[in-house]
């Protein structure tokens, strides 16, 4: 029998009160809140406040803007006394979070304007509240939890925004067994969608990456009370850019504690092994501004390698605090802040390079000399990227001339005996050299094995192109161009959705790349005159130009030895074709870039392949990448999470090799289900190699965590899903078909099908993105579930999981516990290549056709593409009822048919007010405007409501029952028109 939730909750409190909290059971509304906090408040400032400055105080304190108010816990602010005396104050002990007075109270209710909830568990820091605590009993879906915490915080005047709740920092979700936790935030970085996962959600984990989600031992971990101080002020992040809470994850926080005690112990150097993806520049960022406030420590340099890298960490950092660093723009900035006394430039971000110039004795500036000073000091040096950065005489340069100093690296990759070799920096070539050996010790893993795991990146599906004919290539060697080409292009669609991501193409030489541009037009071409619907992929190429002398091209290049070397040989003809590339890229996006400006065209570039997020109705196709050509670049250090694909025409291996693959797997959801690498080299001996050496641990099993399942073991997965669906309508004594599931009796019924079939549909969109699908298992697949057939399923699927949404919705908390707490994920159900746009577009093509045209796609196959597609949950009906008004063989151009559905939805509209305002006696124009201020609004006005109904005369009990009517049938039209966007308020009259 499973533990009632106020079982959970008094188990709870009393296991806070073991920790110290002091448990306050009289504190059960706002009034009683708001006196504790003043009493808290007046202790802390040594002051006594009047009635009316109190009210003043909670006026000034109190906001709905989550980040404002973040801001204000961790400050001092003034405020004016009645008697025109100014008083600096804190709302908690800001120095020594650890000496507060830290409070539980539970069912506290704060009923505001239009909230009347009741939260479980509060903790209290000097009165303020500071975390809310959920508590289930069911085995509840973070994700289905969480979005019932937004439900709460979308409710206008709410108790988040309207009462000291609005200091609230963390979430805890637990139903004892599994505990999640996660920050508060405003509207903006605090909602769902179907194309995200979900917000950032956490579960602990000790120093060993092992997770604790006991509530009991979470809340000895994470909740004793000086450790909450500290994740509060400490490892909670201000995002100034963005007006955004972050929370740090745990391993995130155990690398930063890792460092302050080396440098507070002084036990010498370290690094870091976390992987790519995990978020170093948070942690170092961290890092830095910990040690800012570090009165031992005279400096602390984040030394990065590269002048894309040096830009990137800069607005990282300033993304994290705003001017935080500032641009070095050259070594005599760089030697000018060191020498400097101001706390601002106490945390500086350079280059090894600028770093290098300003140790080298040679320089005529004699920067070194004038550094001299600083010889004796207290340094610390922070590497981004180590494997990379450390290899040459730069390192035993600084480590010659600040004999005090500390190094510290981050790596995703580091150097181990396997993968040591000589890397040129400033012309030196260094010796096998180890991480370890230039840093001593690792002081925190977490590798790629903790991380998939974790779900923080995603698994790998490798495949290796088996190559055709008598005598085909041996591992390593190449291919013919012509044939990856051709290969490329009948796989893409299914490697990336249908163009939902996108690929990078990994080329051995700048020669290749130039090679390959030029064959995707040919070959592109040709395809276009054999099939004219074919649409072309949009081909994208980067690698550095020759440097002739120019210090930020020569500095980009540090890190790209092929390219480097590359452009030793016939530099013109690289330069010559870098340009005809750039021209080509010019005429397709409608830019001016030139070759002189590189560094422009290879930030447009980035930024198109991450412009991918965008919608094709938002951002037109045209706009984007499909393929960008590299030689070097992009394959270390670049982030998109629409990037899931990478083509392998070079060898790789090692740390090379990890670092080009994790391009490929940012999490996104579900819709992404794993990085995609078709290797056209057939490196699996490096591949395994590799990931023996960087899996950390569990090496026995790392094949099975980092690559996902062959194809047939997934097929044989999606074939159980499909016969446990069947199984389950046989049992309901119904037959295995679409329209069958609309006669499941009762909930638990059809909630068992929507789990089932979901599951049917994430393993289908597994396999669509499989490249090495052999053409029986594609049989197979068909066979299982005809096409026609899954596609009705998704139909009837995305009904049916409509109305469990609307009853949701409707219900609340009253709501049945299964229906609660399902979480319908609609990102699997919306395809990105069947738009707004497309449909329009078939709209088009469908009324051009006669009864003796060849029909490519009937009236009825386009309403149930619509159908099956999420994104027309809210508008399918519309869509559909237009497409069916529309006679066929009068041709109607594309700007045509907008226009049409556009009056017909207008029109539509009118005649269903007309029809409720007929139905309930009600002014039509008066029904108009009232239904218009509420979507404007997005609050439905009980106010405006009585006065809309006013002039009926009813008495109060006719006028309820009316006003309830009226409700029930407005209700379905105006969640229709605020398409997906909540309305606050009208759940309070919904039946």
């Amino acid at each position: 029998m499973s533990t009632t939730e106020n079982q959970i909750e008094l188990d709870l409190i009393a296991k806070l009160d073991d920790l110290k909290y002091t448990y306050r059971p009289d504190i059960r509304d706002r009034t009683a809140l708001e006196a504790n906090f003043r009493e808290k408040f007046e202790a802390l400032n040594r002051i006594k406040l009047t009635d009316g400055e109190f009210q003043r105080l909670l006026d000034t304190v109190i906001t709905a803007d989550v980040y404002k108010a973040a801001q204000t816990l961790r400050s001092i602010t003034a405020f004016e006394r009645d008697d025109g005396t100014p008083l600096n104050y804190t709302l908690v002990n800001i120095k020594d979070w650890c000496k507060n007075h830290f409070e539980v109270v539970n069912q506290l209710r704060i009923n505001t304007d239009n909230s009347y909830h009741r939260y479980d568990v509060m903790l209290l820091i000097n009165g303020v509240p500071v975390v809310q605590i959920e508590l289930k009993t069911l085995a509840v879906s973070p994700r289905r939890a969480m979005q019932q915490i937004v439900d709460y915080k979308d409710d206008p005047g709410n108790g988040y925004s309207k009462t000291l709740l609005c200091f609230i920092q963390l979430f805890i979700v637990s139903n004892r067994a599994d505990t999640w936790y996660f920050a508060n935030n405003n509207a903006r970085h605090f909602s769902f969608n179907a194309d995200e996962r979900f917000l950032p959600v956490y579960q602990f984990a000790d120093k060993n990456n092992k997770k604790i989600t006991n509530l009991e031992v979470f809340a000895e971990q994470f909740l004793a009370k000086c450790t909450l101080g500290q994740m509060i002020s400490r490892y909670m992040v201000l995002v100034a850019s963005e007006q955004k809470l972050l929370m740090m994850r745990p391993y995130q926080i155990y690398a930063v504690q890792a460092i302050v005690d080396c440098i507070h112990q002084r036990c010498g150097n370290g690094y870091i092994w976390h992987t790519t993806g995990s978020g170093k520049t948070l942690t170092s960022f961290k890092a830095s501004t910990l040690l800012k406030d570090n009165p031992d420590i005279d400096k602390c340099l984040f030394v990065v390698d590269r002048k894309d890298l040096d830009r990137q960490t800069r607005e990282e950092f300033n993304r994290f605090q705003e001017n935080c660093v500032e641009e070095n723009t050259n070594t005599e900035t760089l030697v000018r802040r060191l020498l400097s006394d101001d706390k601002a430039d106490k945390v500086i971000v350079t280059t090894i390079q600028k770093l290098g110039l300003a140790l080298d004795d040679s320089n005529k500036r004699n920067y070194k000399e004038r550094l001299e000073p600083l010889r004796q000091q207290r340094m610390v040096f922070i590497f981004d990227e180590c494997h990379r950065s450390q290899f040459g005489d730069n390192h035993k340069a600084i480590k010659d001339f600040f004999p005090n100093a500390q190094m510290f690296g981050f790596t995703g990759t580091p150097i181990f005996e396997q993968n040591a070799t000589y890397q040129q920096i400033e012309g030196q070539q260094a010796s096998y050299r180890t991480t370890d050996d230039l840093f001593q010790r690792c002081l925190h893993q977490y590798t790629i094995t903790h991380a998939i795991e974790d779900r923080n990146v995603l698994r790998f599906h490798v495949d290796y192109f088996k190559p055709e004919g008598k005598h085909p290539p041996k591992p390593g060697e190449p291919l013919a161009k012509r044939k990856v080409v051709e290969a490329i292009l009948s796989e893409h669609d299914a490697a990336t959705a249908e163009r939902k991501f996108n690929a990078l193409l990994a080329t051995a030489s700048i020669n290749d790349a130039i090679e390959y541009h030029a064959l995707f037009q040919t070959v592109q071409e040709k395809i276009r005159k054999q099939n004219p619907e074919f649409a072309p992929l949009n081909i994208a190429c980067v690698f550095s130009p020759p440097a002739e002398g120019n210090k930020d091209v020569q500095q980009i290049q540090e890190d790209l030895p092929q390219e480097k070397a590359d452009n030793q040989q016939d530099p013109e003809g690289k330069k010559a074709a870098l340009t005809r590339i750039i021209a080509d890229y010019n005429a397709h996006y409608g830019t001016n870039h030139r070759i002189g400006e590189f560094d422009l065209y290879y930030q447009d570039v980035q930024k198109r392949i991450k412009d991918q997020q965008y919608p094709n109705a938002d951002l037109a196709h045209a706009q984007k990448i499909d393929i960008t050509i590299v030689v070097d670049m992009l394959l270390t250090g670049f982030d998109s999470k629409y990037l899931n694909t990478l083509y392998v025409d070079k060898n790789l291996k090692h740390h090379g090799l990890i670092q080009a693959f994790s391009r490929t797997n940012r999490v996104l959801n579900d819709s992404k289900p794993y990085g995609n690498v078709l290797d056209f080299r057939q490196q699996q001996k490096e591949v395994d190699a590799a990931i023996a050496l960087f899996s950390g641990e569990k090496v026995d099993r790392a094949h099975a965590i980092w690559l996902v399942d062959p194809a047939a073991d997934v097929l044989r997965k999606y074939e159980a899903a499909v016969a446990g669906m069947e199984r389950f309508m046989e049992q309901k004594n119904l037959a295995c078909e679409p329209e069958q599931v609309y006669n499941l009796k009762g909930d638990t019924a059809r909630i068992e099908f929507i789990t089932r079939f979901k599951e049917v549909q994430r393993l289908k969109t597994q396999l669509d993105q499989y490249t090495d699908l052999a053409p029986e298992q594609k049989v197979k697949m068909e066979a299982l579930l005809p096409r026609d057939q899954l596609q009705s399923f998704r139909c009837t699927y995305l009904e049916i999981a409509k109305r469990l949404k609307e009853q949701q919705a409707k219900e609340g908390e009253h709501a049945p516990a299964e229906v609660q707490q399902l979480d319908f994920e609609f990102v699997l159900f919306a395809s990105s290549l069947i738009d707004y746009d497309y449909i329009m577009g078939l709209i088009a093509r469908l009324t051009a056709q006669t009864p003796s045209s060849k029909t490519t796609m009937s009236r009825e196959q386009l309403i149930g593409l619509i159908q099956a597609d999420a994104k027309f949950m809210d508008e399918g009906e519309d869509i559909t009822a237009y497409i069916r008004s529309l006679p066929l063989g009068e041709a109607l151009e594309e700007k045509e048919i907008r226009a049409g559905y556009e009056r017909f939805k207008a029109e539509k509209k009118v005649q269903e007010l007309t029809g409720i305002a007929t139905r309930h006696k009600l002014d039509a124009a008066a029904l108009q405007a009232f239904v218009d201020e509420v979507l404007r609004r997005r609050i439905f006005d009980g106010e405006a409501l009585s006065e809309l109904m006013a002039p009926l005369g009813l008495g109060w009990k006719a006028r309820t029952q009316a006003e309830l009517a009226l409700v029930d049938d407005l209700t379905p039209l105006l969640h229709k028109l605020a398409q997906g966007r909540g309305i606050s308020g009208v759940s309070a009259y919904e039946q």
